[in-house]
Formats: C-alpha cells, sequence, structure tokens
C-alpha cells in the first residue's frame, strides 16, 4: 500500500498517508478537534493507543499544519456472526478537522477502508457510530442493540438452582491477575449465549495486543470522580464462571448515602453464575444503584428482574454492519430455518455485490450465495441487508417500513425466518 498518495474522490491538493506510532501526537490533535475533550494532548499521549498503525490512514492537504482527517480499522478475524467467525474490519476513529468539513473527505475515506477490507479479504465490516445519521450512506445498517438500565439496590431477583453455590471475590482489578480469566470467560460467554452451537453474534474479542492494553489501562483523570476499577469474579467449586468489571461513587445526601455502581462489563457462563453475580452487584454496601453499560436486550438480568420497569430500561444502537463482499458474508453464517431465495442487491458504492443472489440453506447448515440471472424474491439495499445479517432485525419489520420489496408471495415471511437468531447480537464493548 502505497504510503503517500491521492484516492478517488479526494479534491485536488489532499492525499492520504498510512500512519505509524510516530504519528500519535498528531493523531490526537485531530482527534480532539473532533471530539472535544477536557484532558491535554499530552495526558492522552500517556494512554495505549488501542490502533493497529498498519490499518490506520490520514489524510494531509497542503499547505496545513496537521492532518485533515484520519480512520482506522481493528482487525477482527474472528468477528462472531450466527452460528459462525467471519474476518471483519472494525471501523473506528473515523474523523475529519472542521477546516475540512463538507469537502468530500469522509466519502473518499469510506471507499478507501471498504477498498482495503476487500483486498485483505475481510467480508464484513462493523463499527460503533458517533452519530446515527452518518453511516448508512455508505451502506451500514443498524444491526444490533444494547440496554441501558439502573437498577434500584436491592431489586428482588428471581431464584436460579445452583446459584447460591457460587462464592465471591472483591479485587482491584488487575491484567495480570485477570486478564486470562476475563478474555477466557468472555469468549466462553459469547460462544454459546444460547447454549451449543448458539453463539452471541457481534460479541468481539479484543483481538490485538493494542486492545488489550488499552482495555486494562486506567488512568485517574479518566474516571469521572469514580474509584479505580475493581473486579468482582463469581466461582463454582474454584472455577471462574462468571466476573464484572465495575466502579463506585460514593455521594451524600440528607438522608444518608447514594453511592453508584457503574459495571462496565459483566459476563457469566451460564444462568446460576448469572444470577450470583447479579445478586452480589446490585446489594453493594452504601449504594443506591447499580447502572450497566451495553447489556444484550436478551441478557439473563433482564429476565431475572422481578421488576424489570424499576430499573427504567432504555435502549440505544450497539454494532452496525455493511456486508463487503455480500456471497461470502452470507455463505459465511448460519440461517436458523430452511431458506431458497433470490436476494436482489443494491450497492452503488460496491457495485460487485449489486445482483441477484441465490441463496440457499438449511436450518443451523451449511449455506450458500451464487449469483444468478434469477429474477429476485426479495429486494433490498445493502443497509437493510446489513440490518439483518447478525439476526437482530426481522427482514419482515424493514419490509413493514417498505425498505425490503417482495415479489413473489410469502417471501418476507420465509426470509425473515430463516435470518433470525435465537440469541440478540450484541458487542459488550465500544470499539
Amino acid at each position: 500500500m502505497t504510503s503517500d498518495r491521492p484516492a478517488p474522490g479526494l479534491p485536488a491538493g489532499y492525499r492520504l498517508r498510512q500512519l505509524s506510532a510516530d504519528d500519535h501526537r498528531a493523531l490526537l490533535e485531530l482527534d480532539t478537534w473532533v471530539f472535544p475533550a477536557p484532558q491535554s494532548v499530552d495526558e492522552l499521549l500517556a494512554i495505549p493507543s488501542p490502533l493497529s498503525w498498519d490499518r490506520t490512514v490520514a489524510v494531509e492537504a497542503d499547505g496545513f499544519d496537521g492532518l485533515a482527517g484520519i480512520h482506522a480499522s481493528y482487525p477482527f478475524a474472528h468477528f462472531p456472526v450466527p452460528g459462525g467467525e467471519l474476518p471483519t474490519a472494525g471501523l473506528t476513529w473515523v474523523s475529519v478537522h472542521p477546516q475540512h468539513r463538507r469537502r468530500g473527505l469522509l466519502t473518499a475515506m469510506m471507499g478507501e477502508h471498504l477498498s482495503r477490507c476487500r483486498e485483505r479479504g475481510e467480508p464484513l465490516s462493523a463499527l460503533f457510530a458517533a452519530e446515527a445519521a452518518i453511516y448508512g450512506r455508505f451502506g451500514y445498517g443498524k444491526a444490533a442493540d444494547d440496554l441501558r438500565v439502573t437498577v434500584p439496590r436491592g431489586a428482588e431477583l428471581r431464584d436460579v438452582p445452583g446459584a447460591d453455590e457460587h462464592t465471591v471475590r472483591f479485587e482491584h482489578a488487575d491484567r495480570d491477575r485477570h486478564g486470562d480469566l476475563v478474555d477466557r470467560l468472555h469468549r466462553a460467554a459469547g460462544a454459546a449465549a444460547g447454549g451449543p452451537g448458539l453463539n452471541r453474534p457481534g460479541w468481539a474479542t479484543r483481538e490485538t495486543p493494542e486492545l488489550q492494553a488499552a482495555f486494562w489501562d486506567d488512568p485517574p483523570f479518566l474516571r469521572e470522580g469514580r474509584e479505580s476499577r475493581r473486579m468482582v469474579v463469581v466461582e463454582r467449586d474454584g472455577e471462574p464462571r462468571g466476573y464484572a468489571r465495575f466502579r463506585r461513587k460514593l455521594d451524600w445526601e440528607v438522608p444518608g448515602p447514594r453511592g453508584s455502581v457503574s459495571v462496565g462489563e459483566a459476563v457469566a457462563v451460564d444462568a446460576a453464575a448469572a444470577r450470583a453475580l447479579w445478586g452480589v452487584l446490585l446489594d453493594v454496601d452504601l449504594m443506591s444503584t447499580t447502572e450497566p453499560f451495553l447489556l444484550p436486550v436478551d441478557d439473563p438480568l433482564t429476565h431475572l428482574l422481578v421488576d424489570v420497569r424499576a430499573a427504567t430500561p432504555r435502549v440505544a444502537d450497539n454494532v452496525w454492519v455493511r456486508l463487503v463482499d455480500v456471497p461470502a458474508a452470507l455463505a459465511g453464517r448460519r440461517f436458523q430455518a430452511d431458506v431458497d431465495v433470490v436476494l436482489g442487491i443494491t450497492d452503488p458504492r460496491l457495485p460487485d455485490n449489486a445482483g441477484s443472489w441465490h441463496l440457499r440453506a438449511t436450518a443451523f447448515g451449511d449455506a450458500t450465495c451464487e449469483r444468478t440471472d434469477a429474477a429476485p424474491d426479495l429486494e433490498l439495499d445493502v443497509r437493510e441487508l446489513g440490518a439483518a445479517y447478525l439476526g437482530g432485525t426481522s427482514l419482515a419489520t424493514l419490509a413493514g417500513a417498505g425498505l425490503v420489496t417482495e415479489r413473489s408471495a410469502d417471501a418476507v415471511a420465509r426470509t425473515s425466518a430463516a435470518f433470525g437468531w435465537p440469541v440478540a447480537p450484541a458487542c459488550s464493548w465500544v470499539f
């Protein structure tokens, strides 16, 4: 890949440049222009960068001292899709300096990103959207939601057999002590979230050393008044079965202490471990609320709570997905019902994806997807295909919104049933 070159769509005077670790300061200078932060660049330089520099690209401009734009991606070699895994580019750090907006830099960077995905053989790209209105025009569909709740202390939970057989450890979070435990349990929980063979799509793991280092870093100036990061680990017969990373913040009011527990990631490998874990997190001394972050919408907590309304549940968008290689992406996942359908896809940014594709699969078995001249049974844009890809968005719902067109009788119902997945997609951390 050329280190300094123009790119299709960039206006005159702009060029792409491959970045390296030597560009860390320049990257943060741009990032703080785009995402204002109270910390200085010198302070932010002390935080380990999560980026893979060989996948980090800038836009430079003639006569401009600094970077005009950047984009990067994380190499997810094992990104979970329904019933399997596929290489996926986790798009991140997309930024355009305010002085260079409205000149086509974002469009050019997105074209470069998708081109690089093709070159690397990554049939998918996924992201968390800073602004929901941006990425649909580049073919990304909202493929997952997550749940935010504020649970009152002592909220009643339903009983689960075996939960009381667990013991609990409270400890300071430490990578040397907890890194392997967290990685192992996180992978295990995602791989069998709904039982054997029923993984949680979108449940990305932190696959690179850079992501691991950033995940475990705990700079005081980013704690927002909360304590250093803590861990609670639940075990059964000495074997870890679940964990949560959390922080507390203690506030005092006239009636007494009104603290809060912020849970950054809570993971359990089965129902009993989940009940034991949440039973501890919801009853911490001096705290009045527990606030988990990025829960799957079907997380066990939503069913364990006797009064889920009291937790004031709120839904937010989680992972967005873009199919870069339609046949490879569709053949690389599993379907929960037999399907034999011709999909008519539109994709103005990657014309190789456009046209009719014959998708055939048996329930939870192998799938094939081949180009065909046959008339489509369903017509949809690659954006809607991305929204439905992880099984969390119904094609029937999209058809009801006028975004999927049925050309053959019952095609929507049959295909929607196949594209669904028994476990809701979600990612437990923002990338």
